[in-house]
């Protein structure tokens, strides 16, 4: 569902700007479509041990990491942006896709699939936004998936455009998001009175199965998950636990979100000093009266915000500095990264 609002916004989008063919084409001059694989070895190999039948050993590998990406792009670089590589392999990150207004008016969008292995574990993450920055009117759809982050995120916003100079702009508008369901409990049918979990009877009624001769439990498909009571309650019950959870938390229903969104972006550059930083905040939203919207859990309103930060300076010829960052606190989580440092070439 979340994938059919998305791909109708950006048909809707794509159909507003470019009616004919030729308007097509010259919104996709400069684009970039690529398809990439990526791979290198993962952890090292790990010994366990047991001595429940004598001491025995047993070596877990890991297979090697890897990710398949393919994508189309069209994101003017910053001046401060360097081309490390020759070619777009899916890897690129770039702070600047998250501010508000890009380096020059129109279109931009990116678009981008990658199908992914980590540490064992296979992930599939998805990158998409759309953007339309004029001198008076802004747009922006965006839809971003994370496995390995556990984020999934999804934002619309439109909004007038105010520049005050050329290096300053305001904003303000409205935005659309999706979040999870707020203020589900779904182990509470399965709460006792003294507040525990009747987690046995839980995990039977999911197919568990457990055999009094032997003492072992079994999984649905049979495989034995616990050959006693303790490790059966100290280490299958947390997974069985864990997995019910999310999965009656994924049966509900996305909720929508209609927020008031503010923001500024300021961008200055020159060959030994630049300063790019972006802001937004939502400081109201409509309540649908929703039984699982965040409004019940926070009894009203709420502050959602978001900003970034890049600044670098060359002091001479031989040291420079930058520092780069970017965050966002949403509902009731938060997800930033940044990095700094410095350089020190020697002629």
């Amino acid at each position: 569902m979340l994938l059919s609002r998305l791909s109708l916004l950006l048909t809707l989008l794509f159909s507003c700007t470019a009616i004919q063919a030729q308007e097509l084409k010259k919104a996709f001059k400069f684009s970039t479509f690529y398809a990439a694989v990526n791979g290198g070895n993962s952890i090292s190999d790990q010994t366990i041990y047991s001595v429940t039948d004598g001491l025995t050993q047993e070596t877990i590998a890991t297979p090697f990491d890897y990710s398949l990406s393919m994508g189309v792009r069209k994101i003017a670089r910053f001046g401060y942006e360097n081309r490390a590589n020759a070619f777009y392999d899916g890897t690129e990150t770039s702070y600047s896709a998250d501010a508000n207004i890009g380096k020059r008016n129109g279109i931009e969008f990116l678009g981008e699939v990658t199908y992914e292995r980590q540490q064992g574990r296979e992930f599939f993450n998805q990158h998409h936004f759309f953007r339309y920055i004029g001198d008076k009117v802004m747009a922006k759809v965006e839809y971003l998936e994370d496995g390995f982050a556990d984020i999934e995120y999804f934002e619309a916003s439109q909004r007038y455009r105010l520049k005050l100079g050329k290096k300053f702009s305001i904003h303000a508008g409205v935005a659309q998001r999706i979040s999870e369901p707020y203020g589900y409990d779904p182990l509470a049918e399965w709460k006792l009175a003294n507040g525990d979990i009747h987690y046995t009877y839980l995990a039977l009624q999911e197919g568990y199965t457990h055999n009094l001769t032997t003492g072992e439990y079994m999984a649905p498909d049979g495989t034995v998950v616990a050959s006693n009571t303790e490790v059966w309650e100290a280490v299958t019950i947390p997974e069985v636990l864990s997995e019910y959870s999310a999965r009656k938390r994924n049966e509900l229903a996305r909720q929508w979100n209609y927020s008031v969104v503010a923001g500024f972006d300021f961008y200055h550059f020159t060959e030994d000093f630049w300063f790019h930083t972006w802001g937004n905040v939502m400081p109201y939203h409509y309540d649908t009266g929703g039984e699982y919207m965040y409004h019940n859990t926070v009894d009203g309103q709420w502050l959602d915000y978001s900003g970034g930060l890049i600044f670098g300076h060359r002091f001479n010829k031989h040291i420079g500095v930058f520092l780069e960052g970017r965050y966002n606190k949403y509902w009731n989580r938060e997800w930033y990264n940044f990095k700094c440092g410095a350089n020190y070439v020697i002629f």
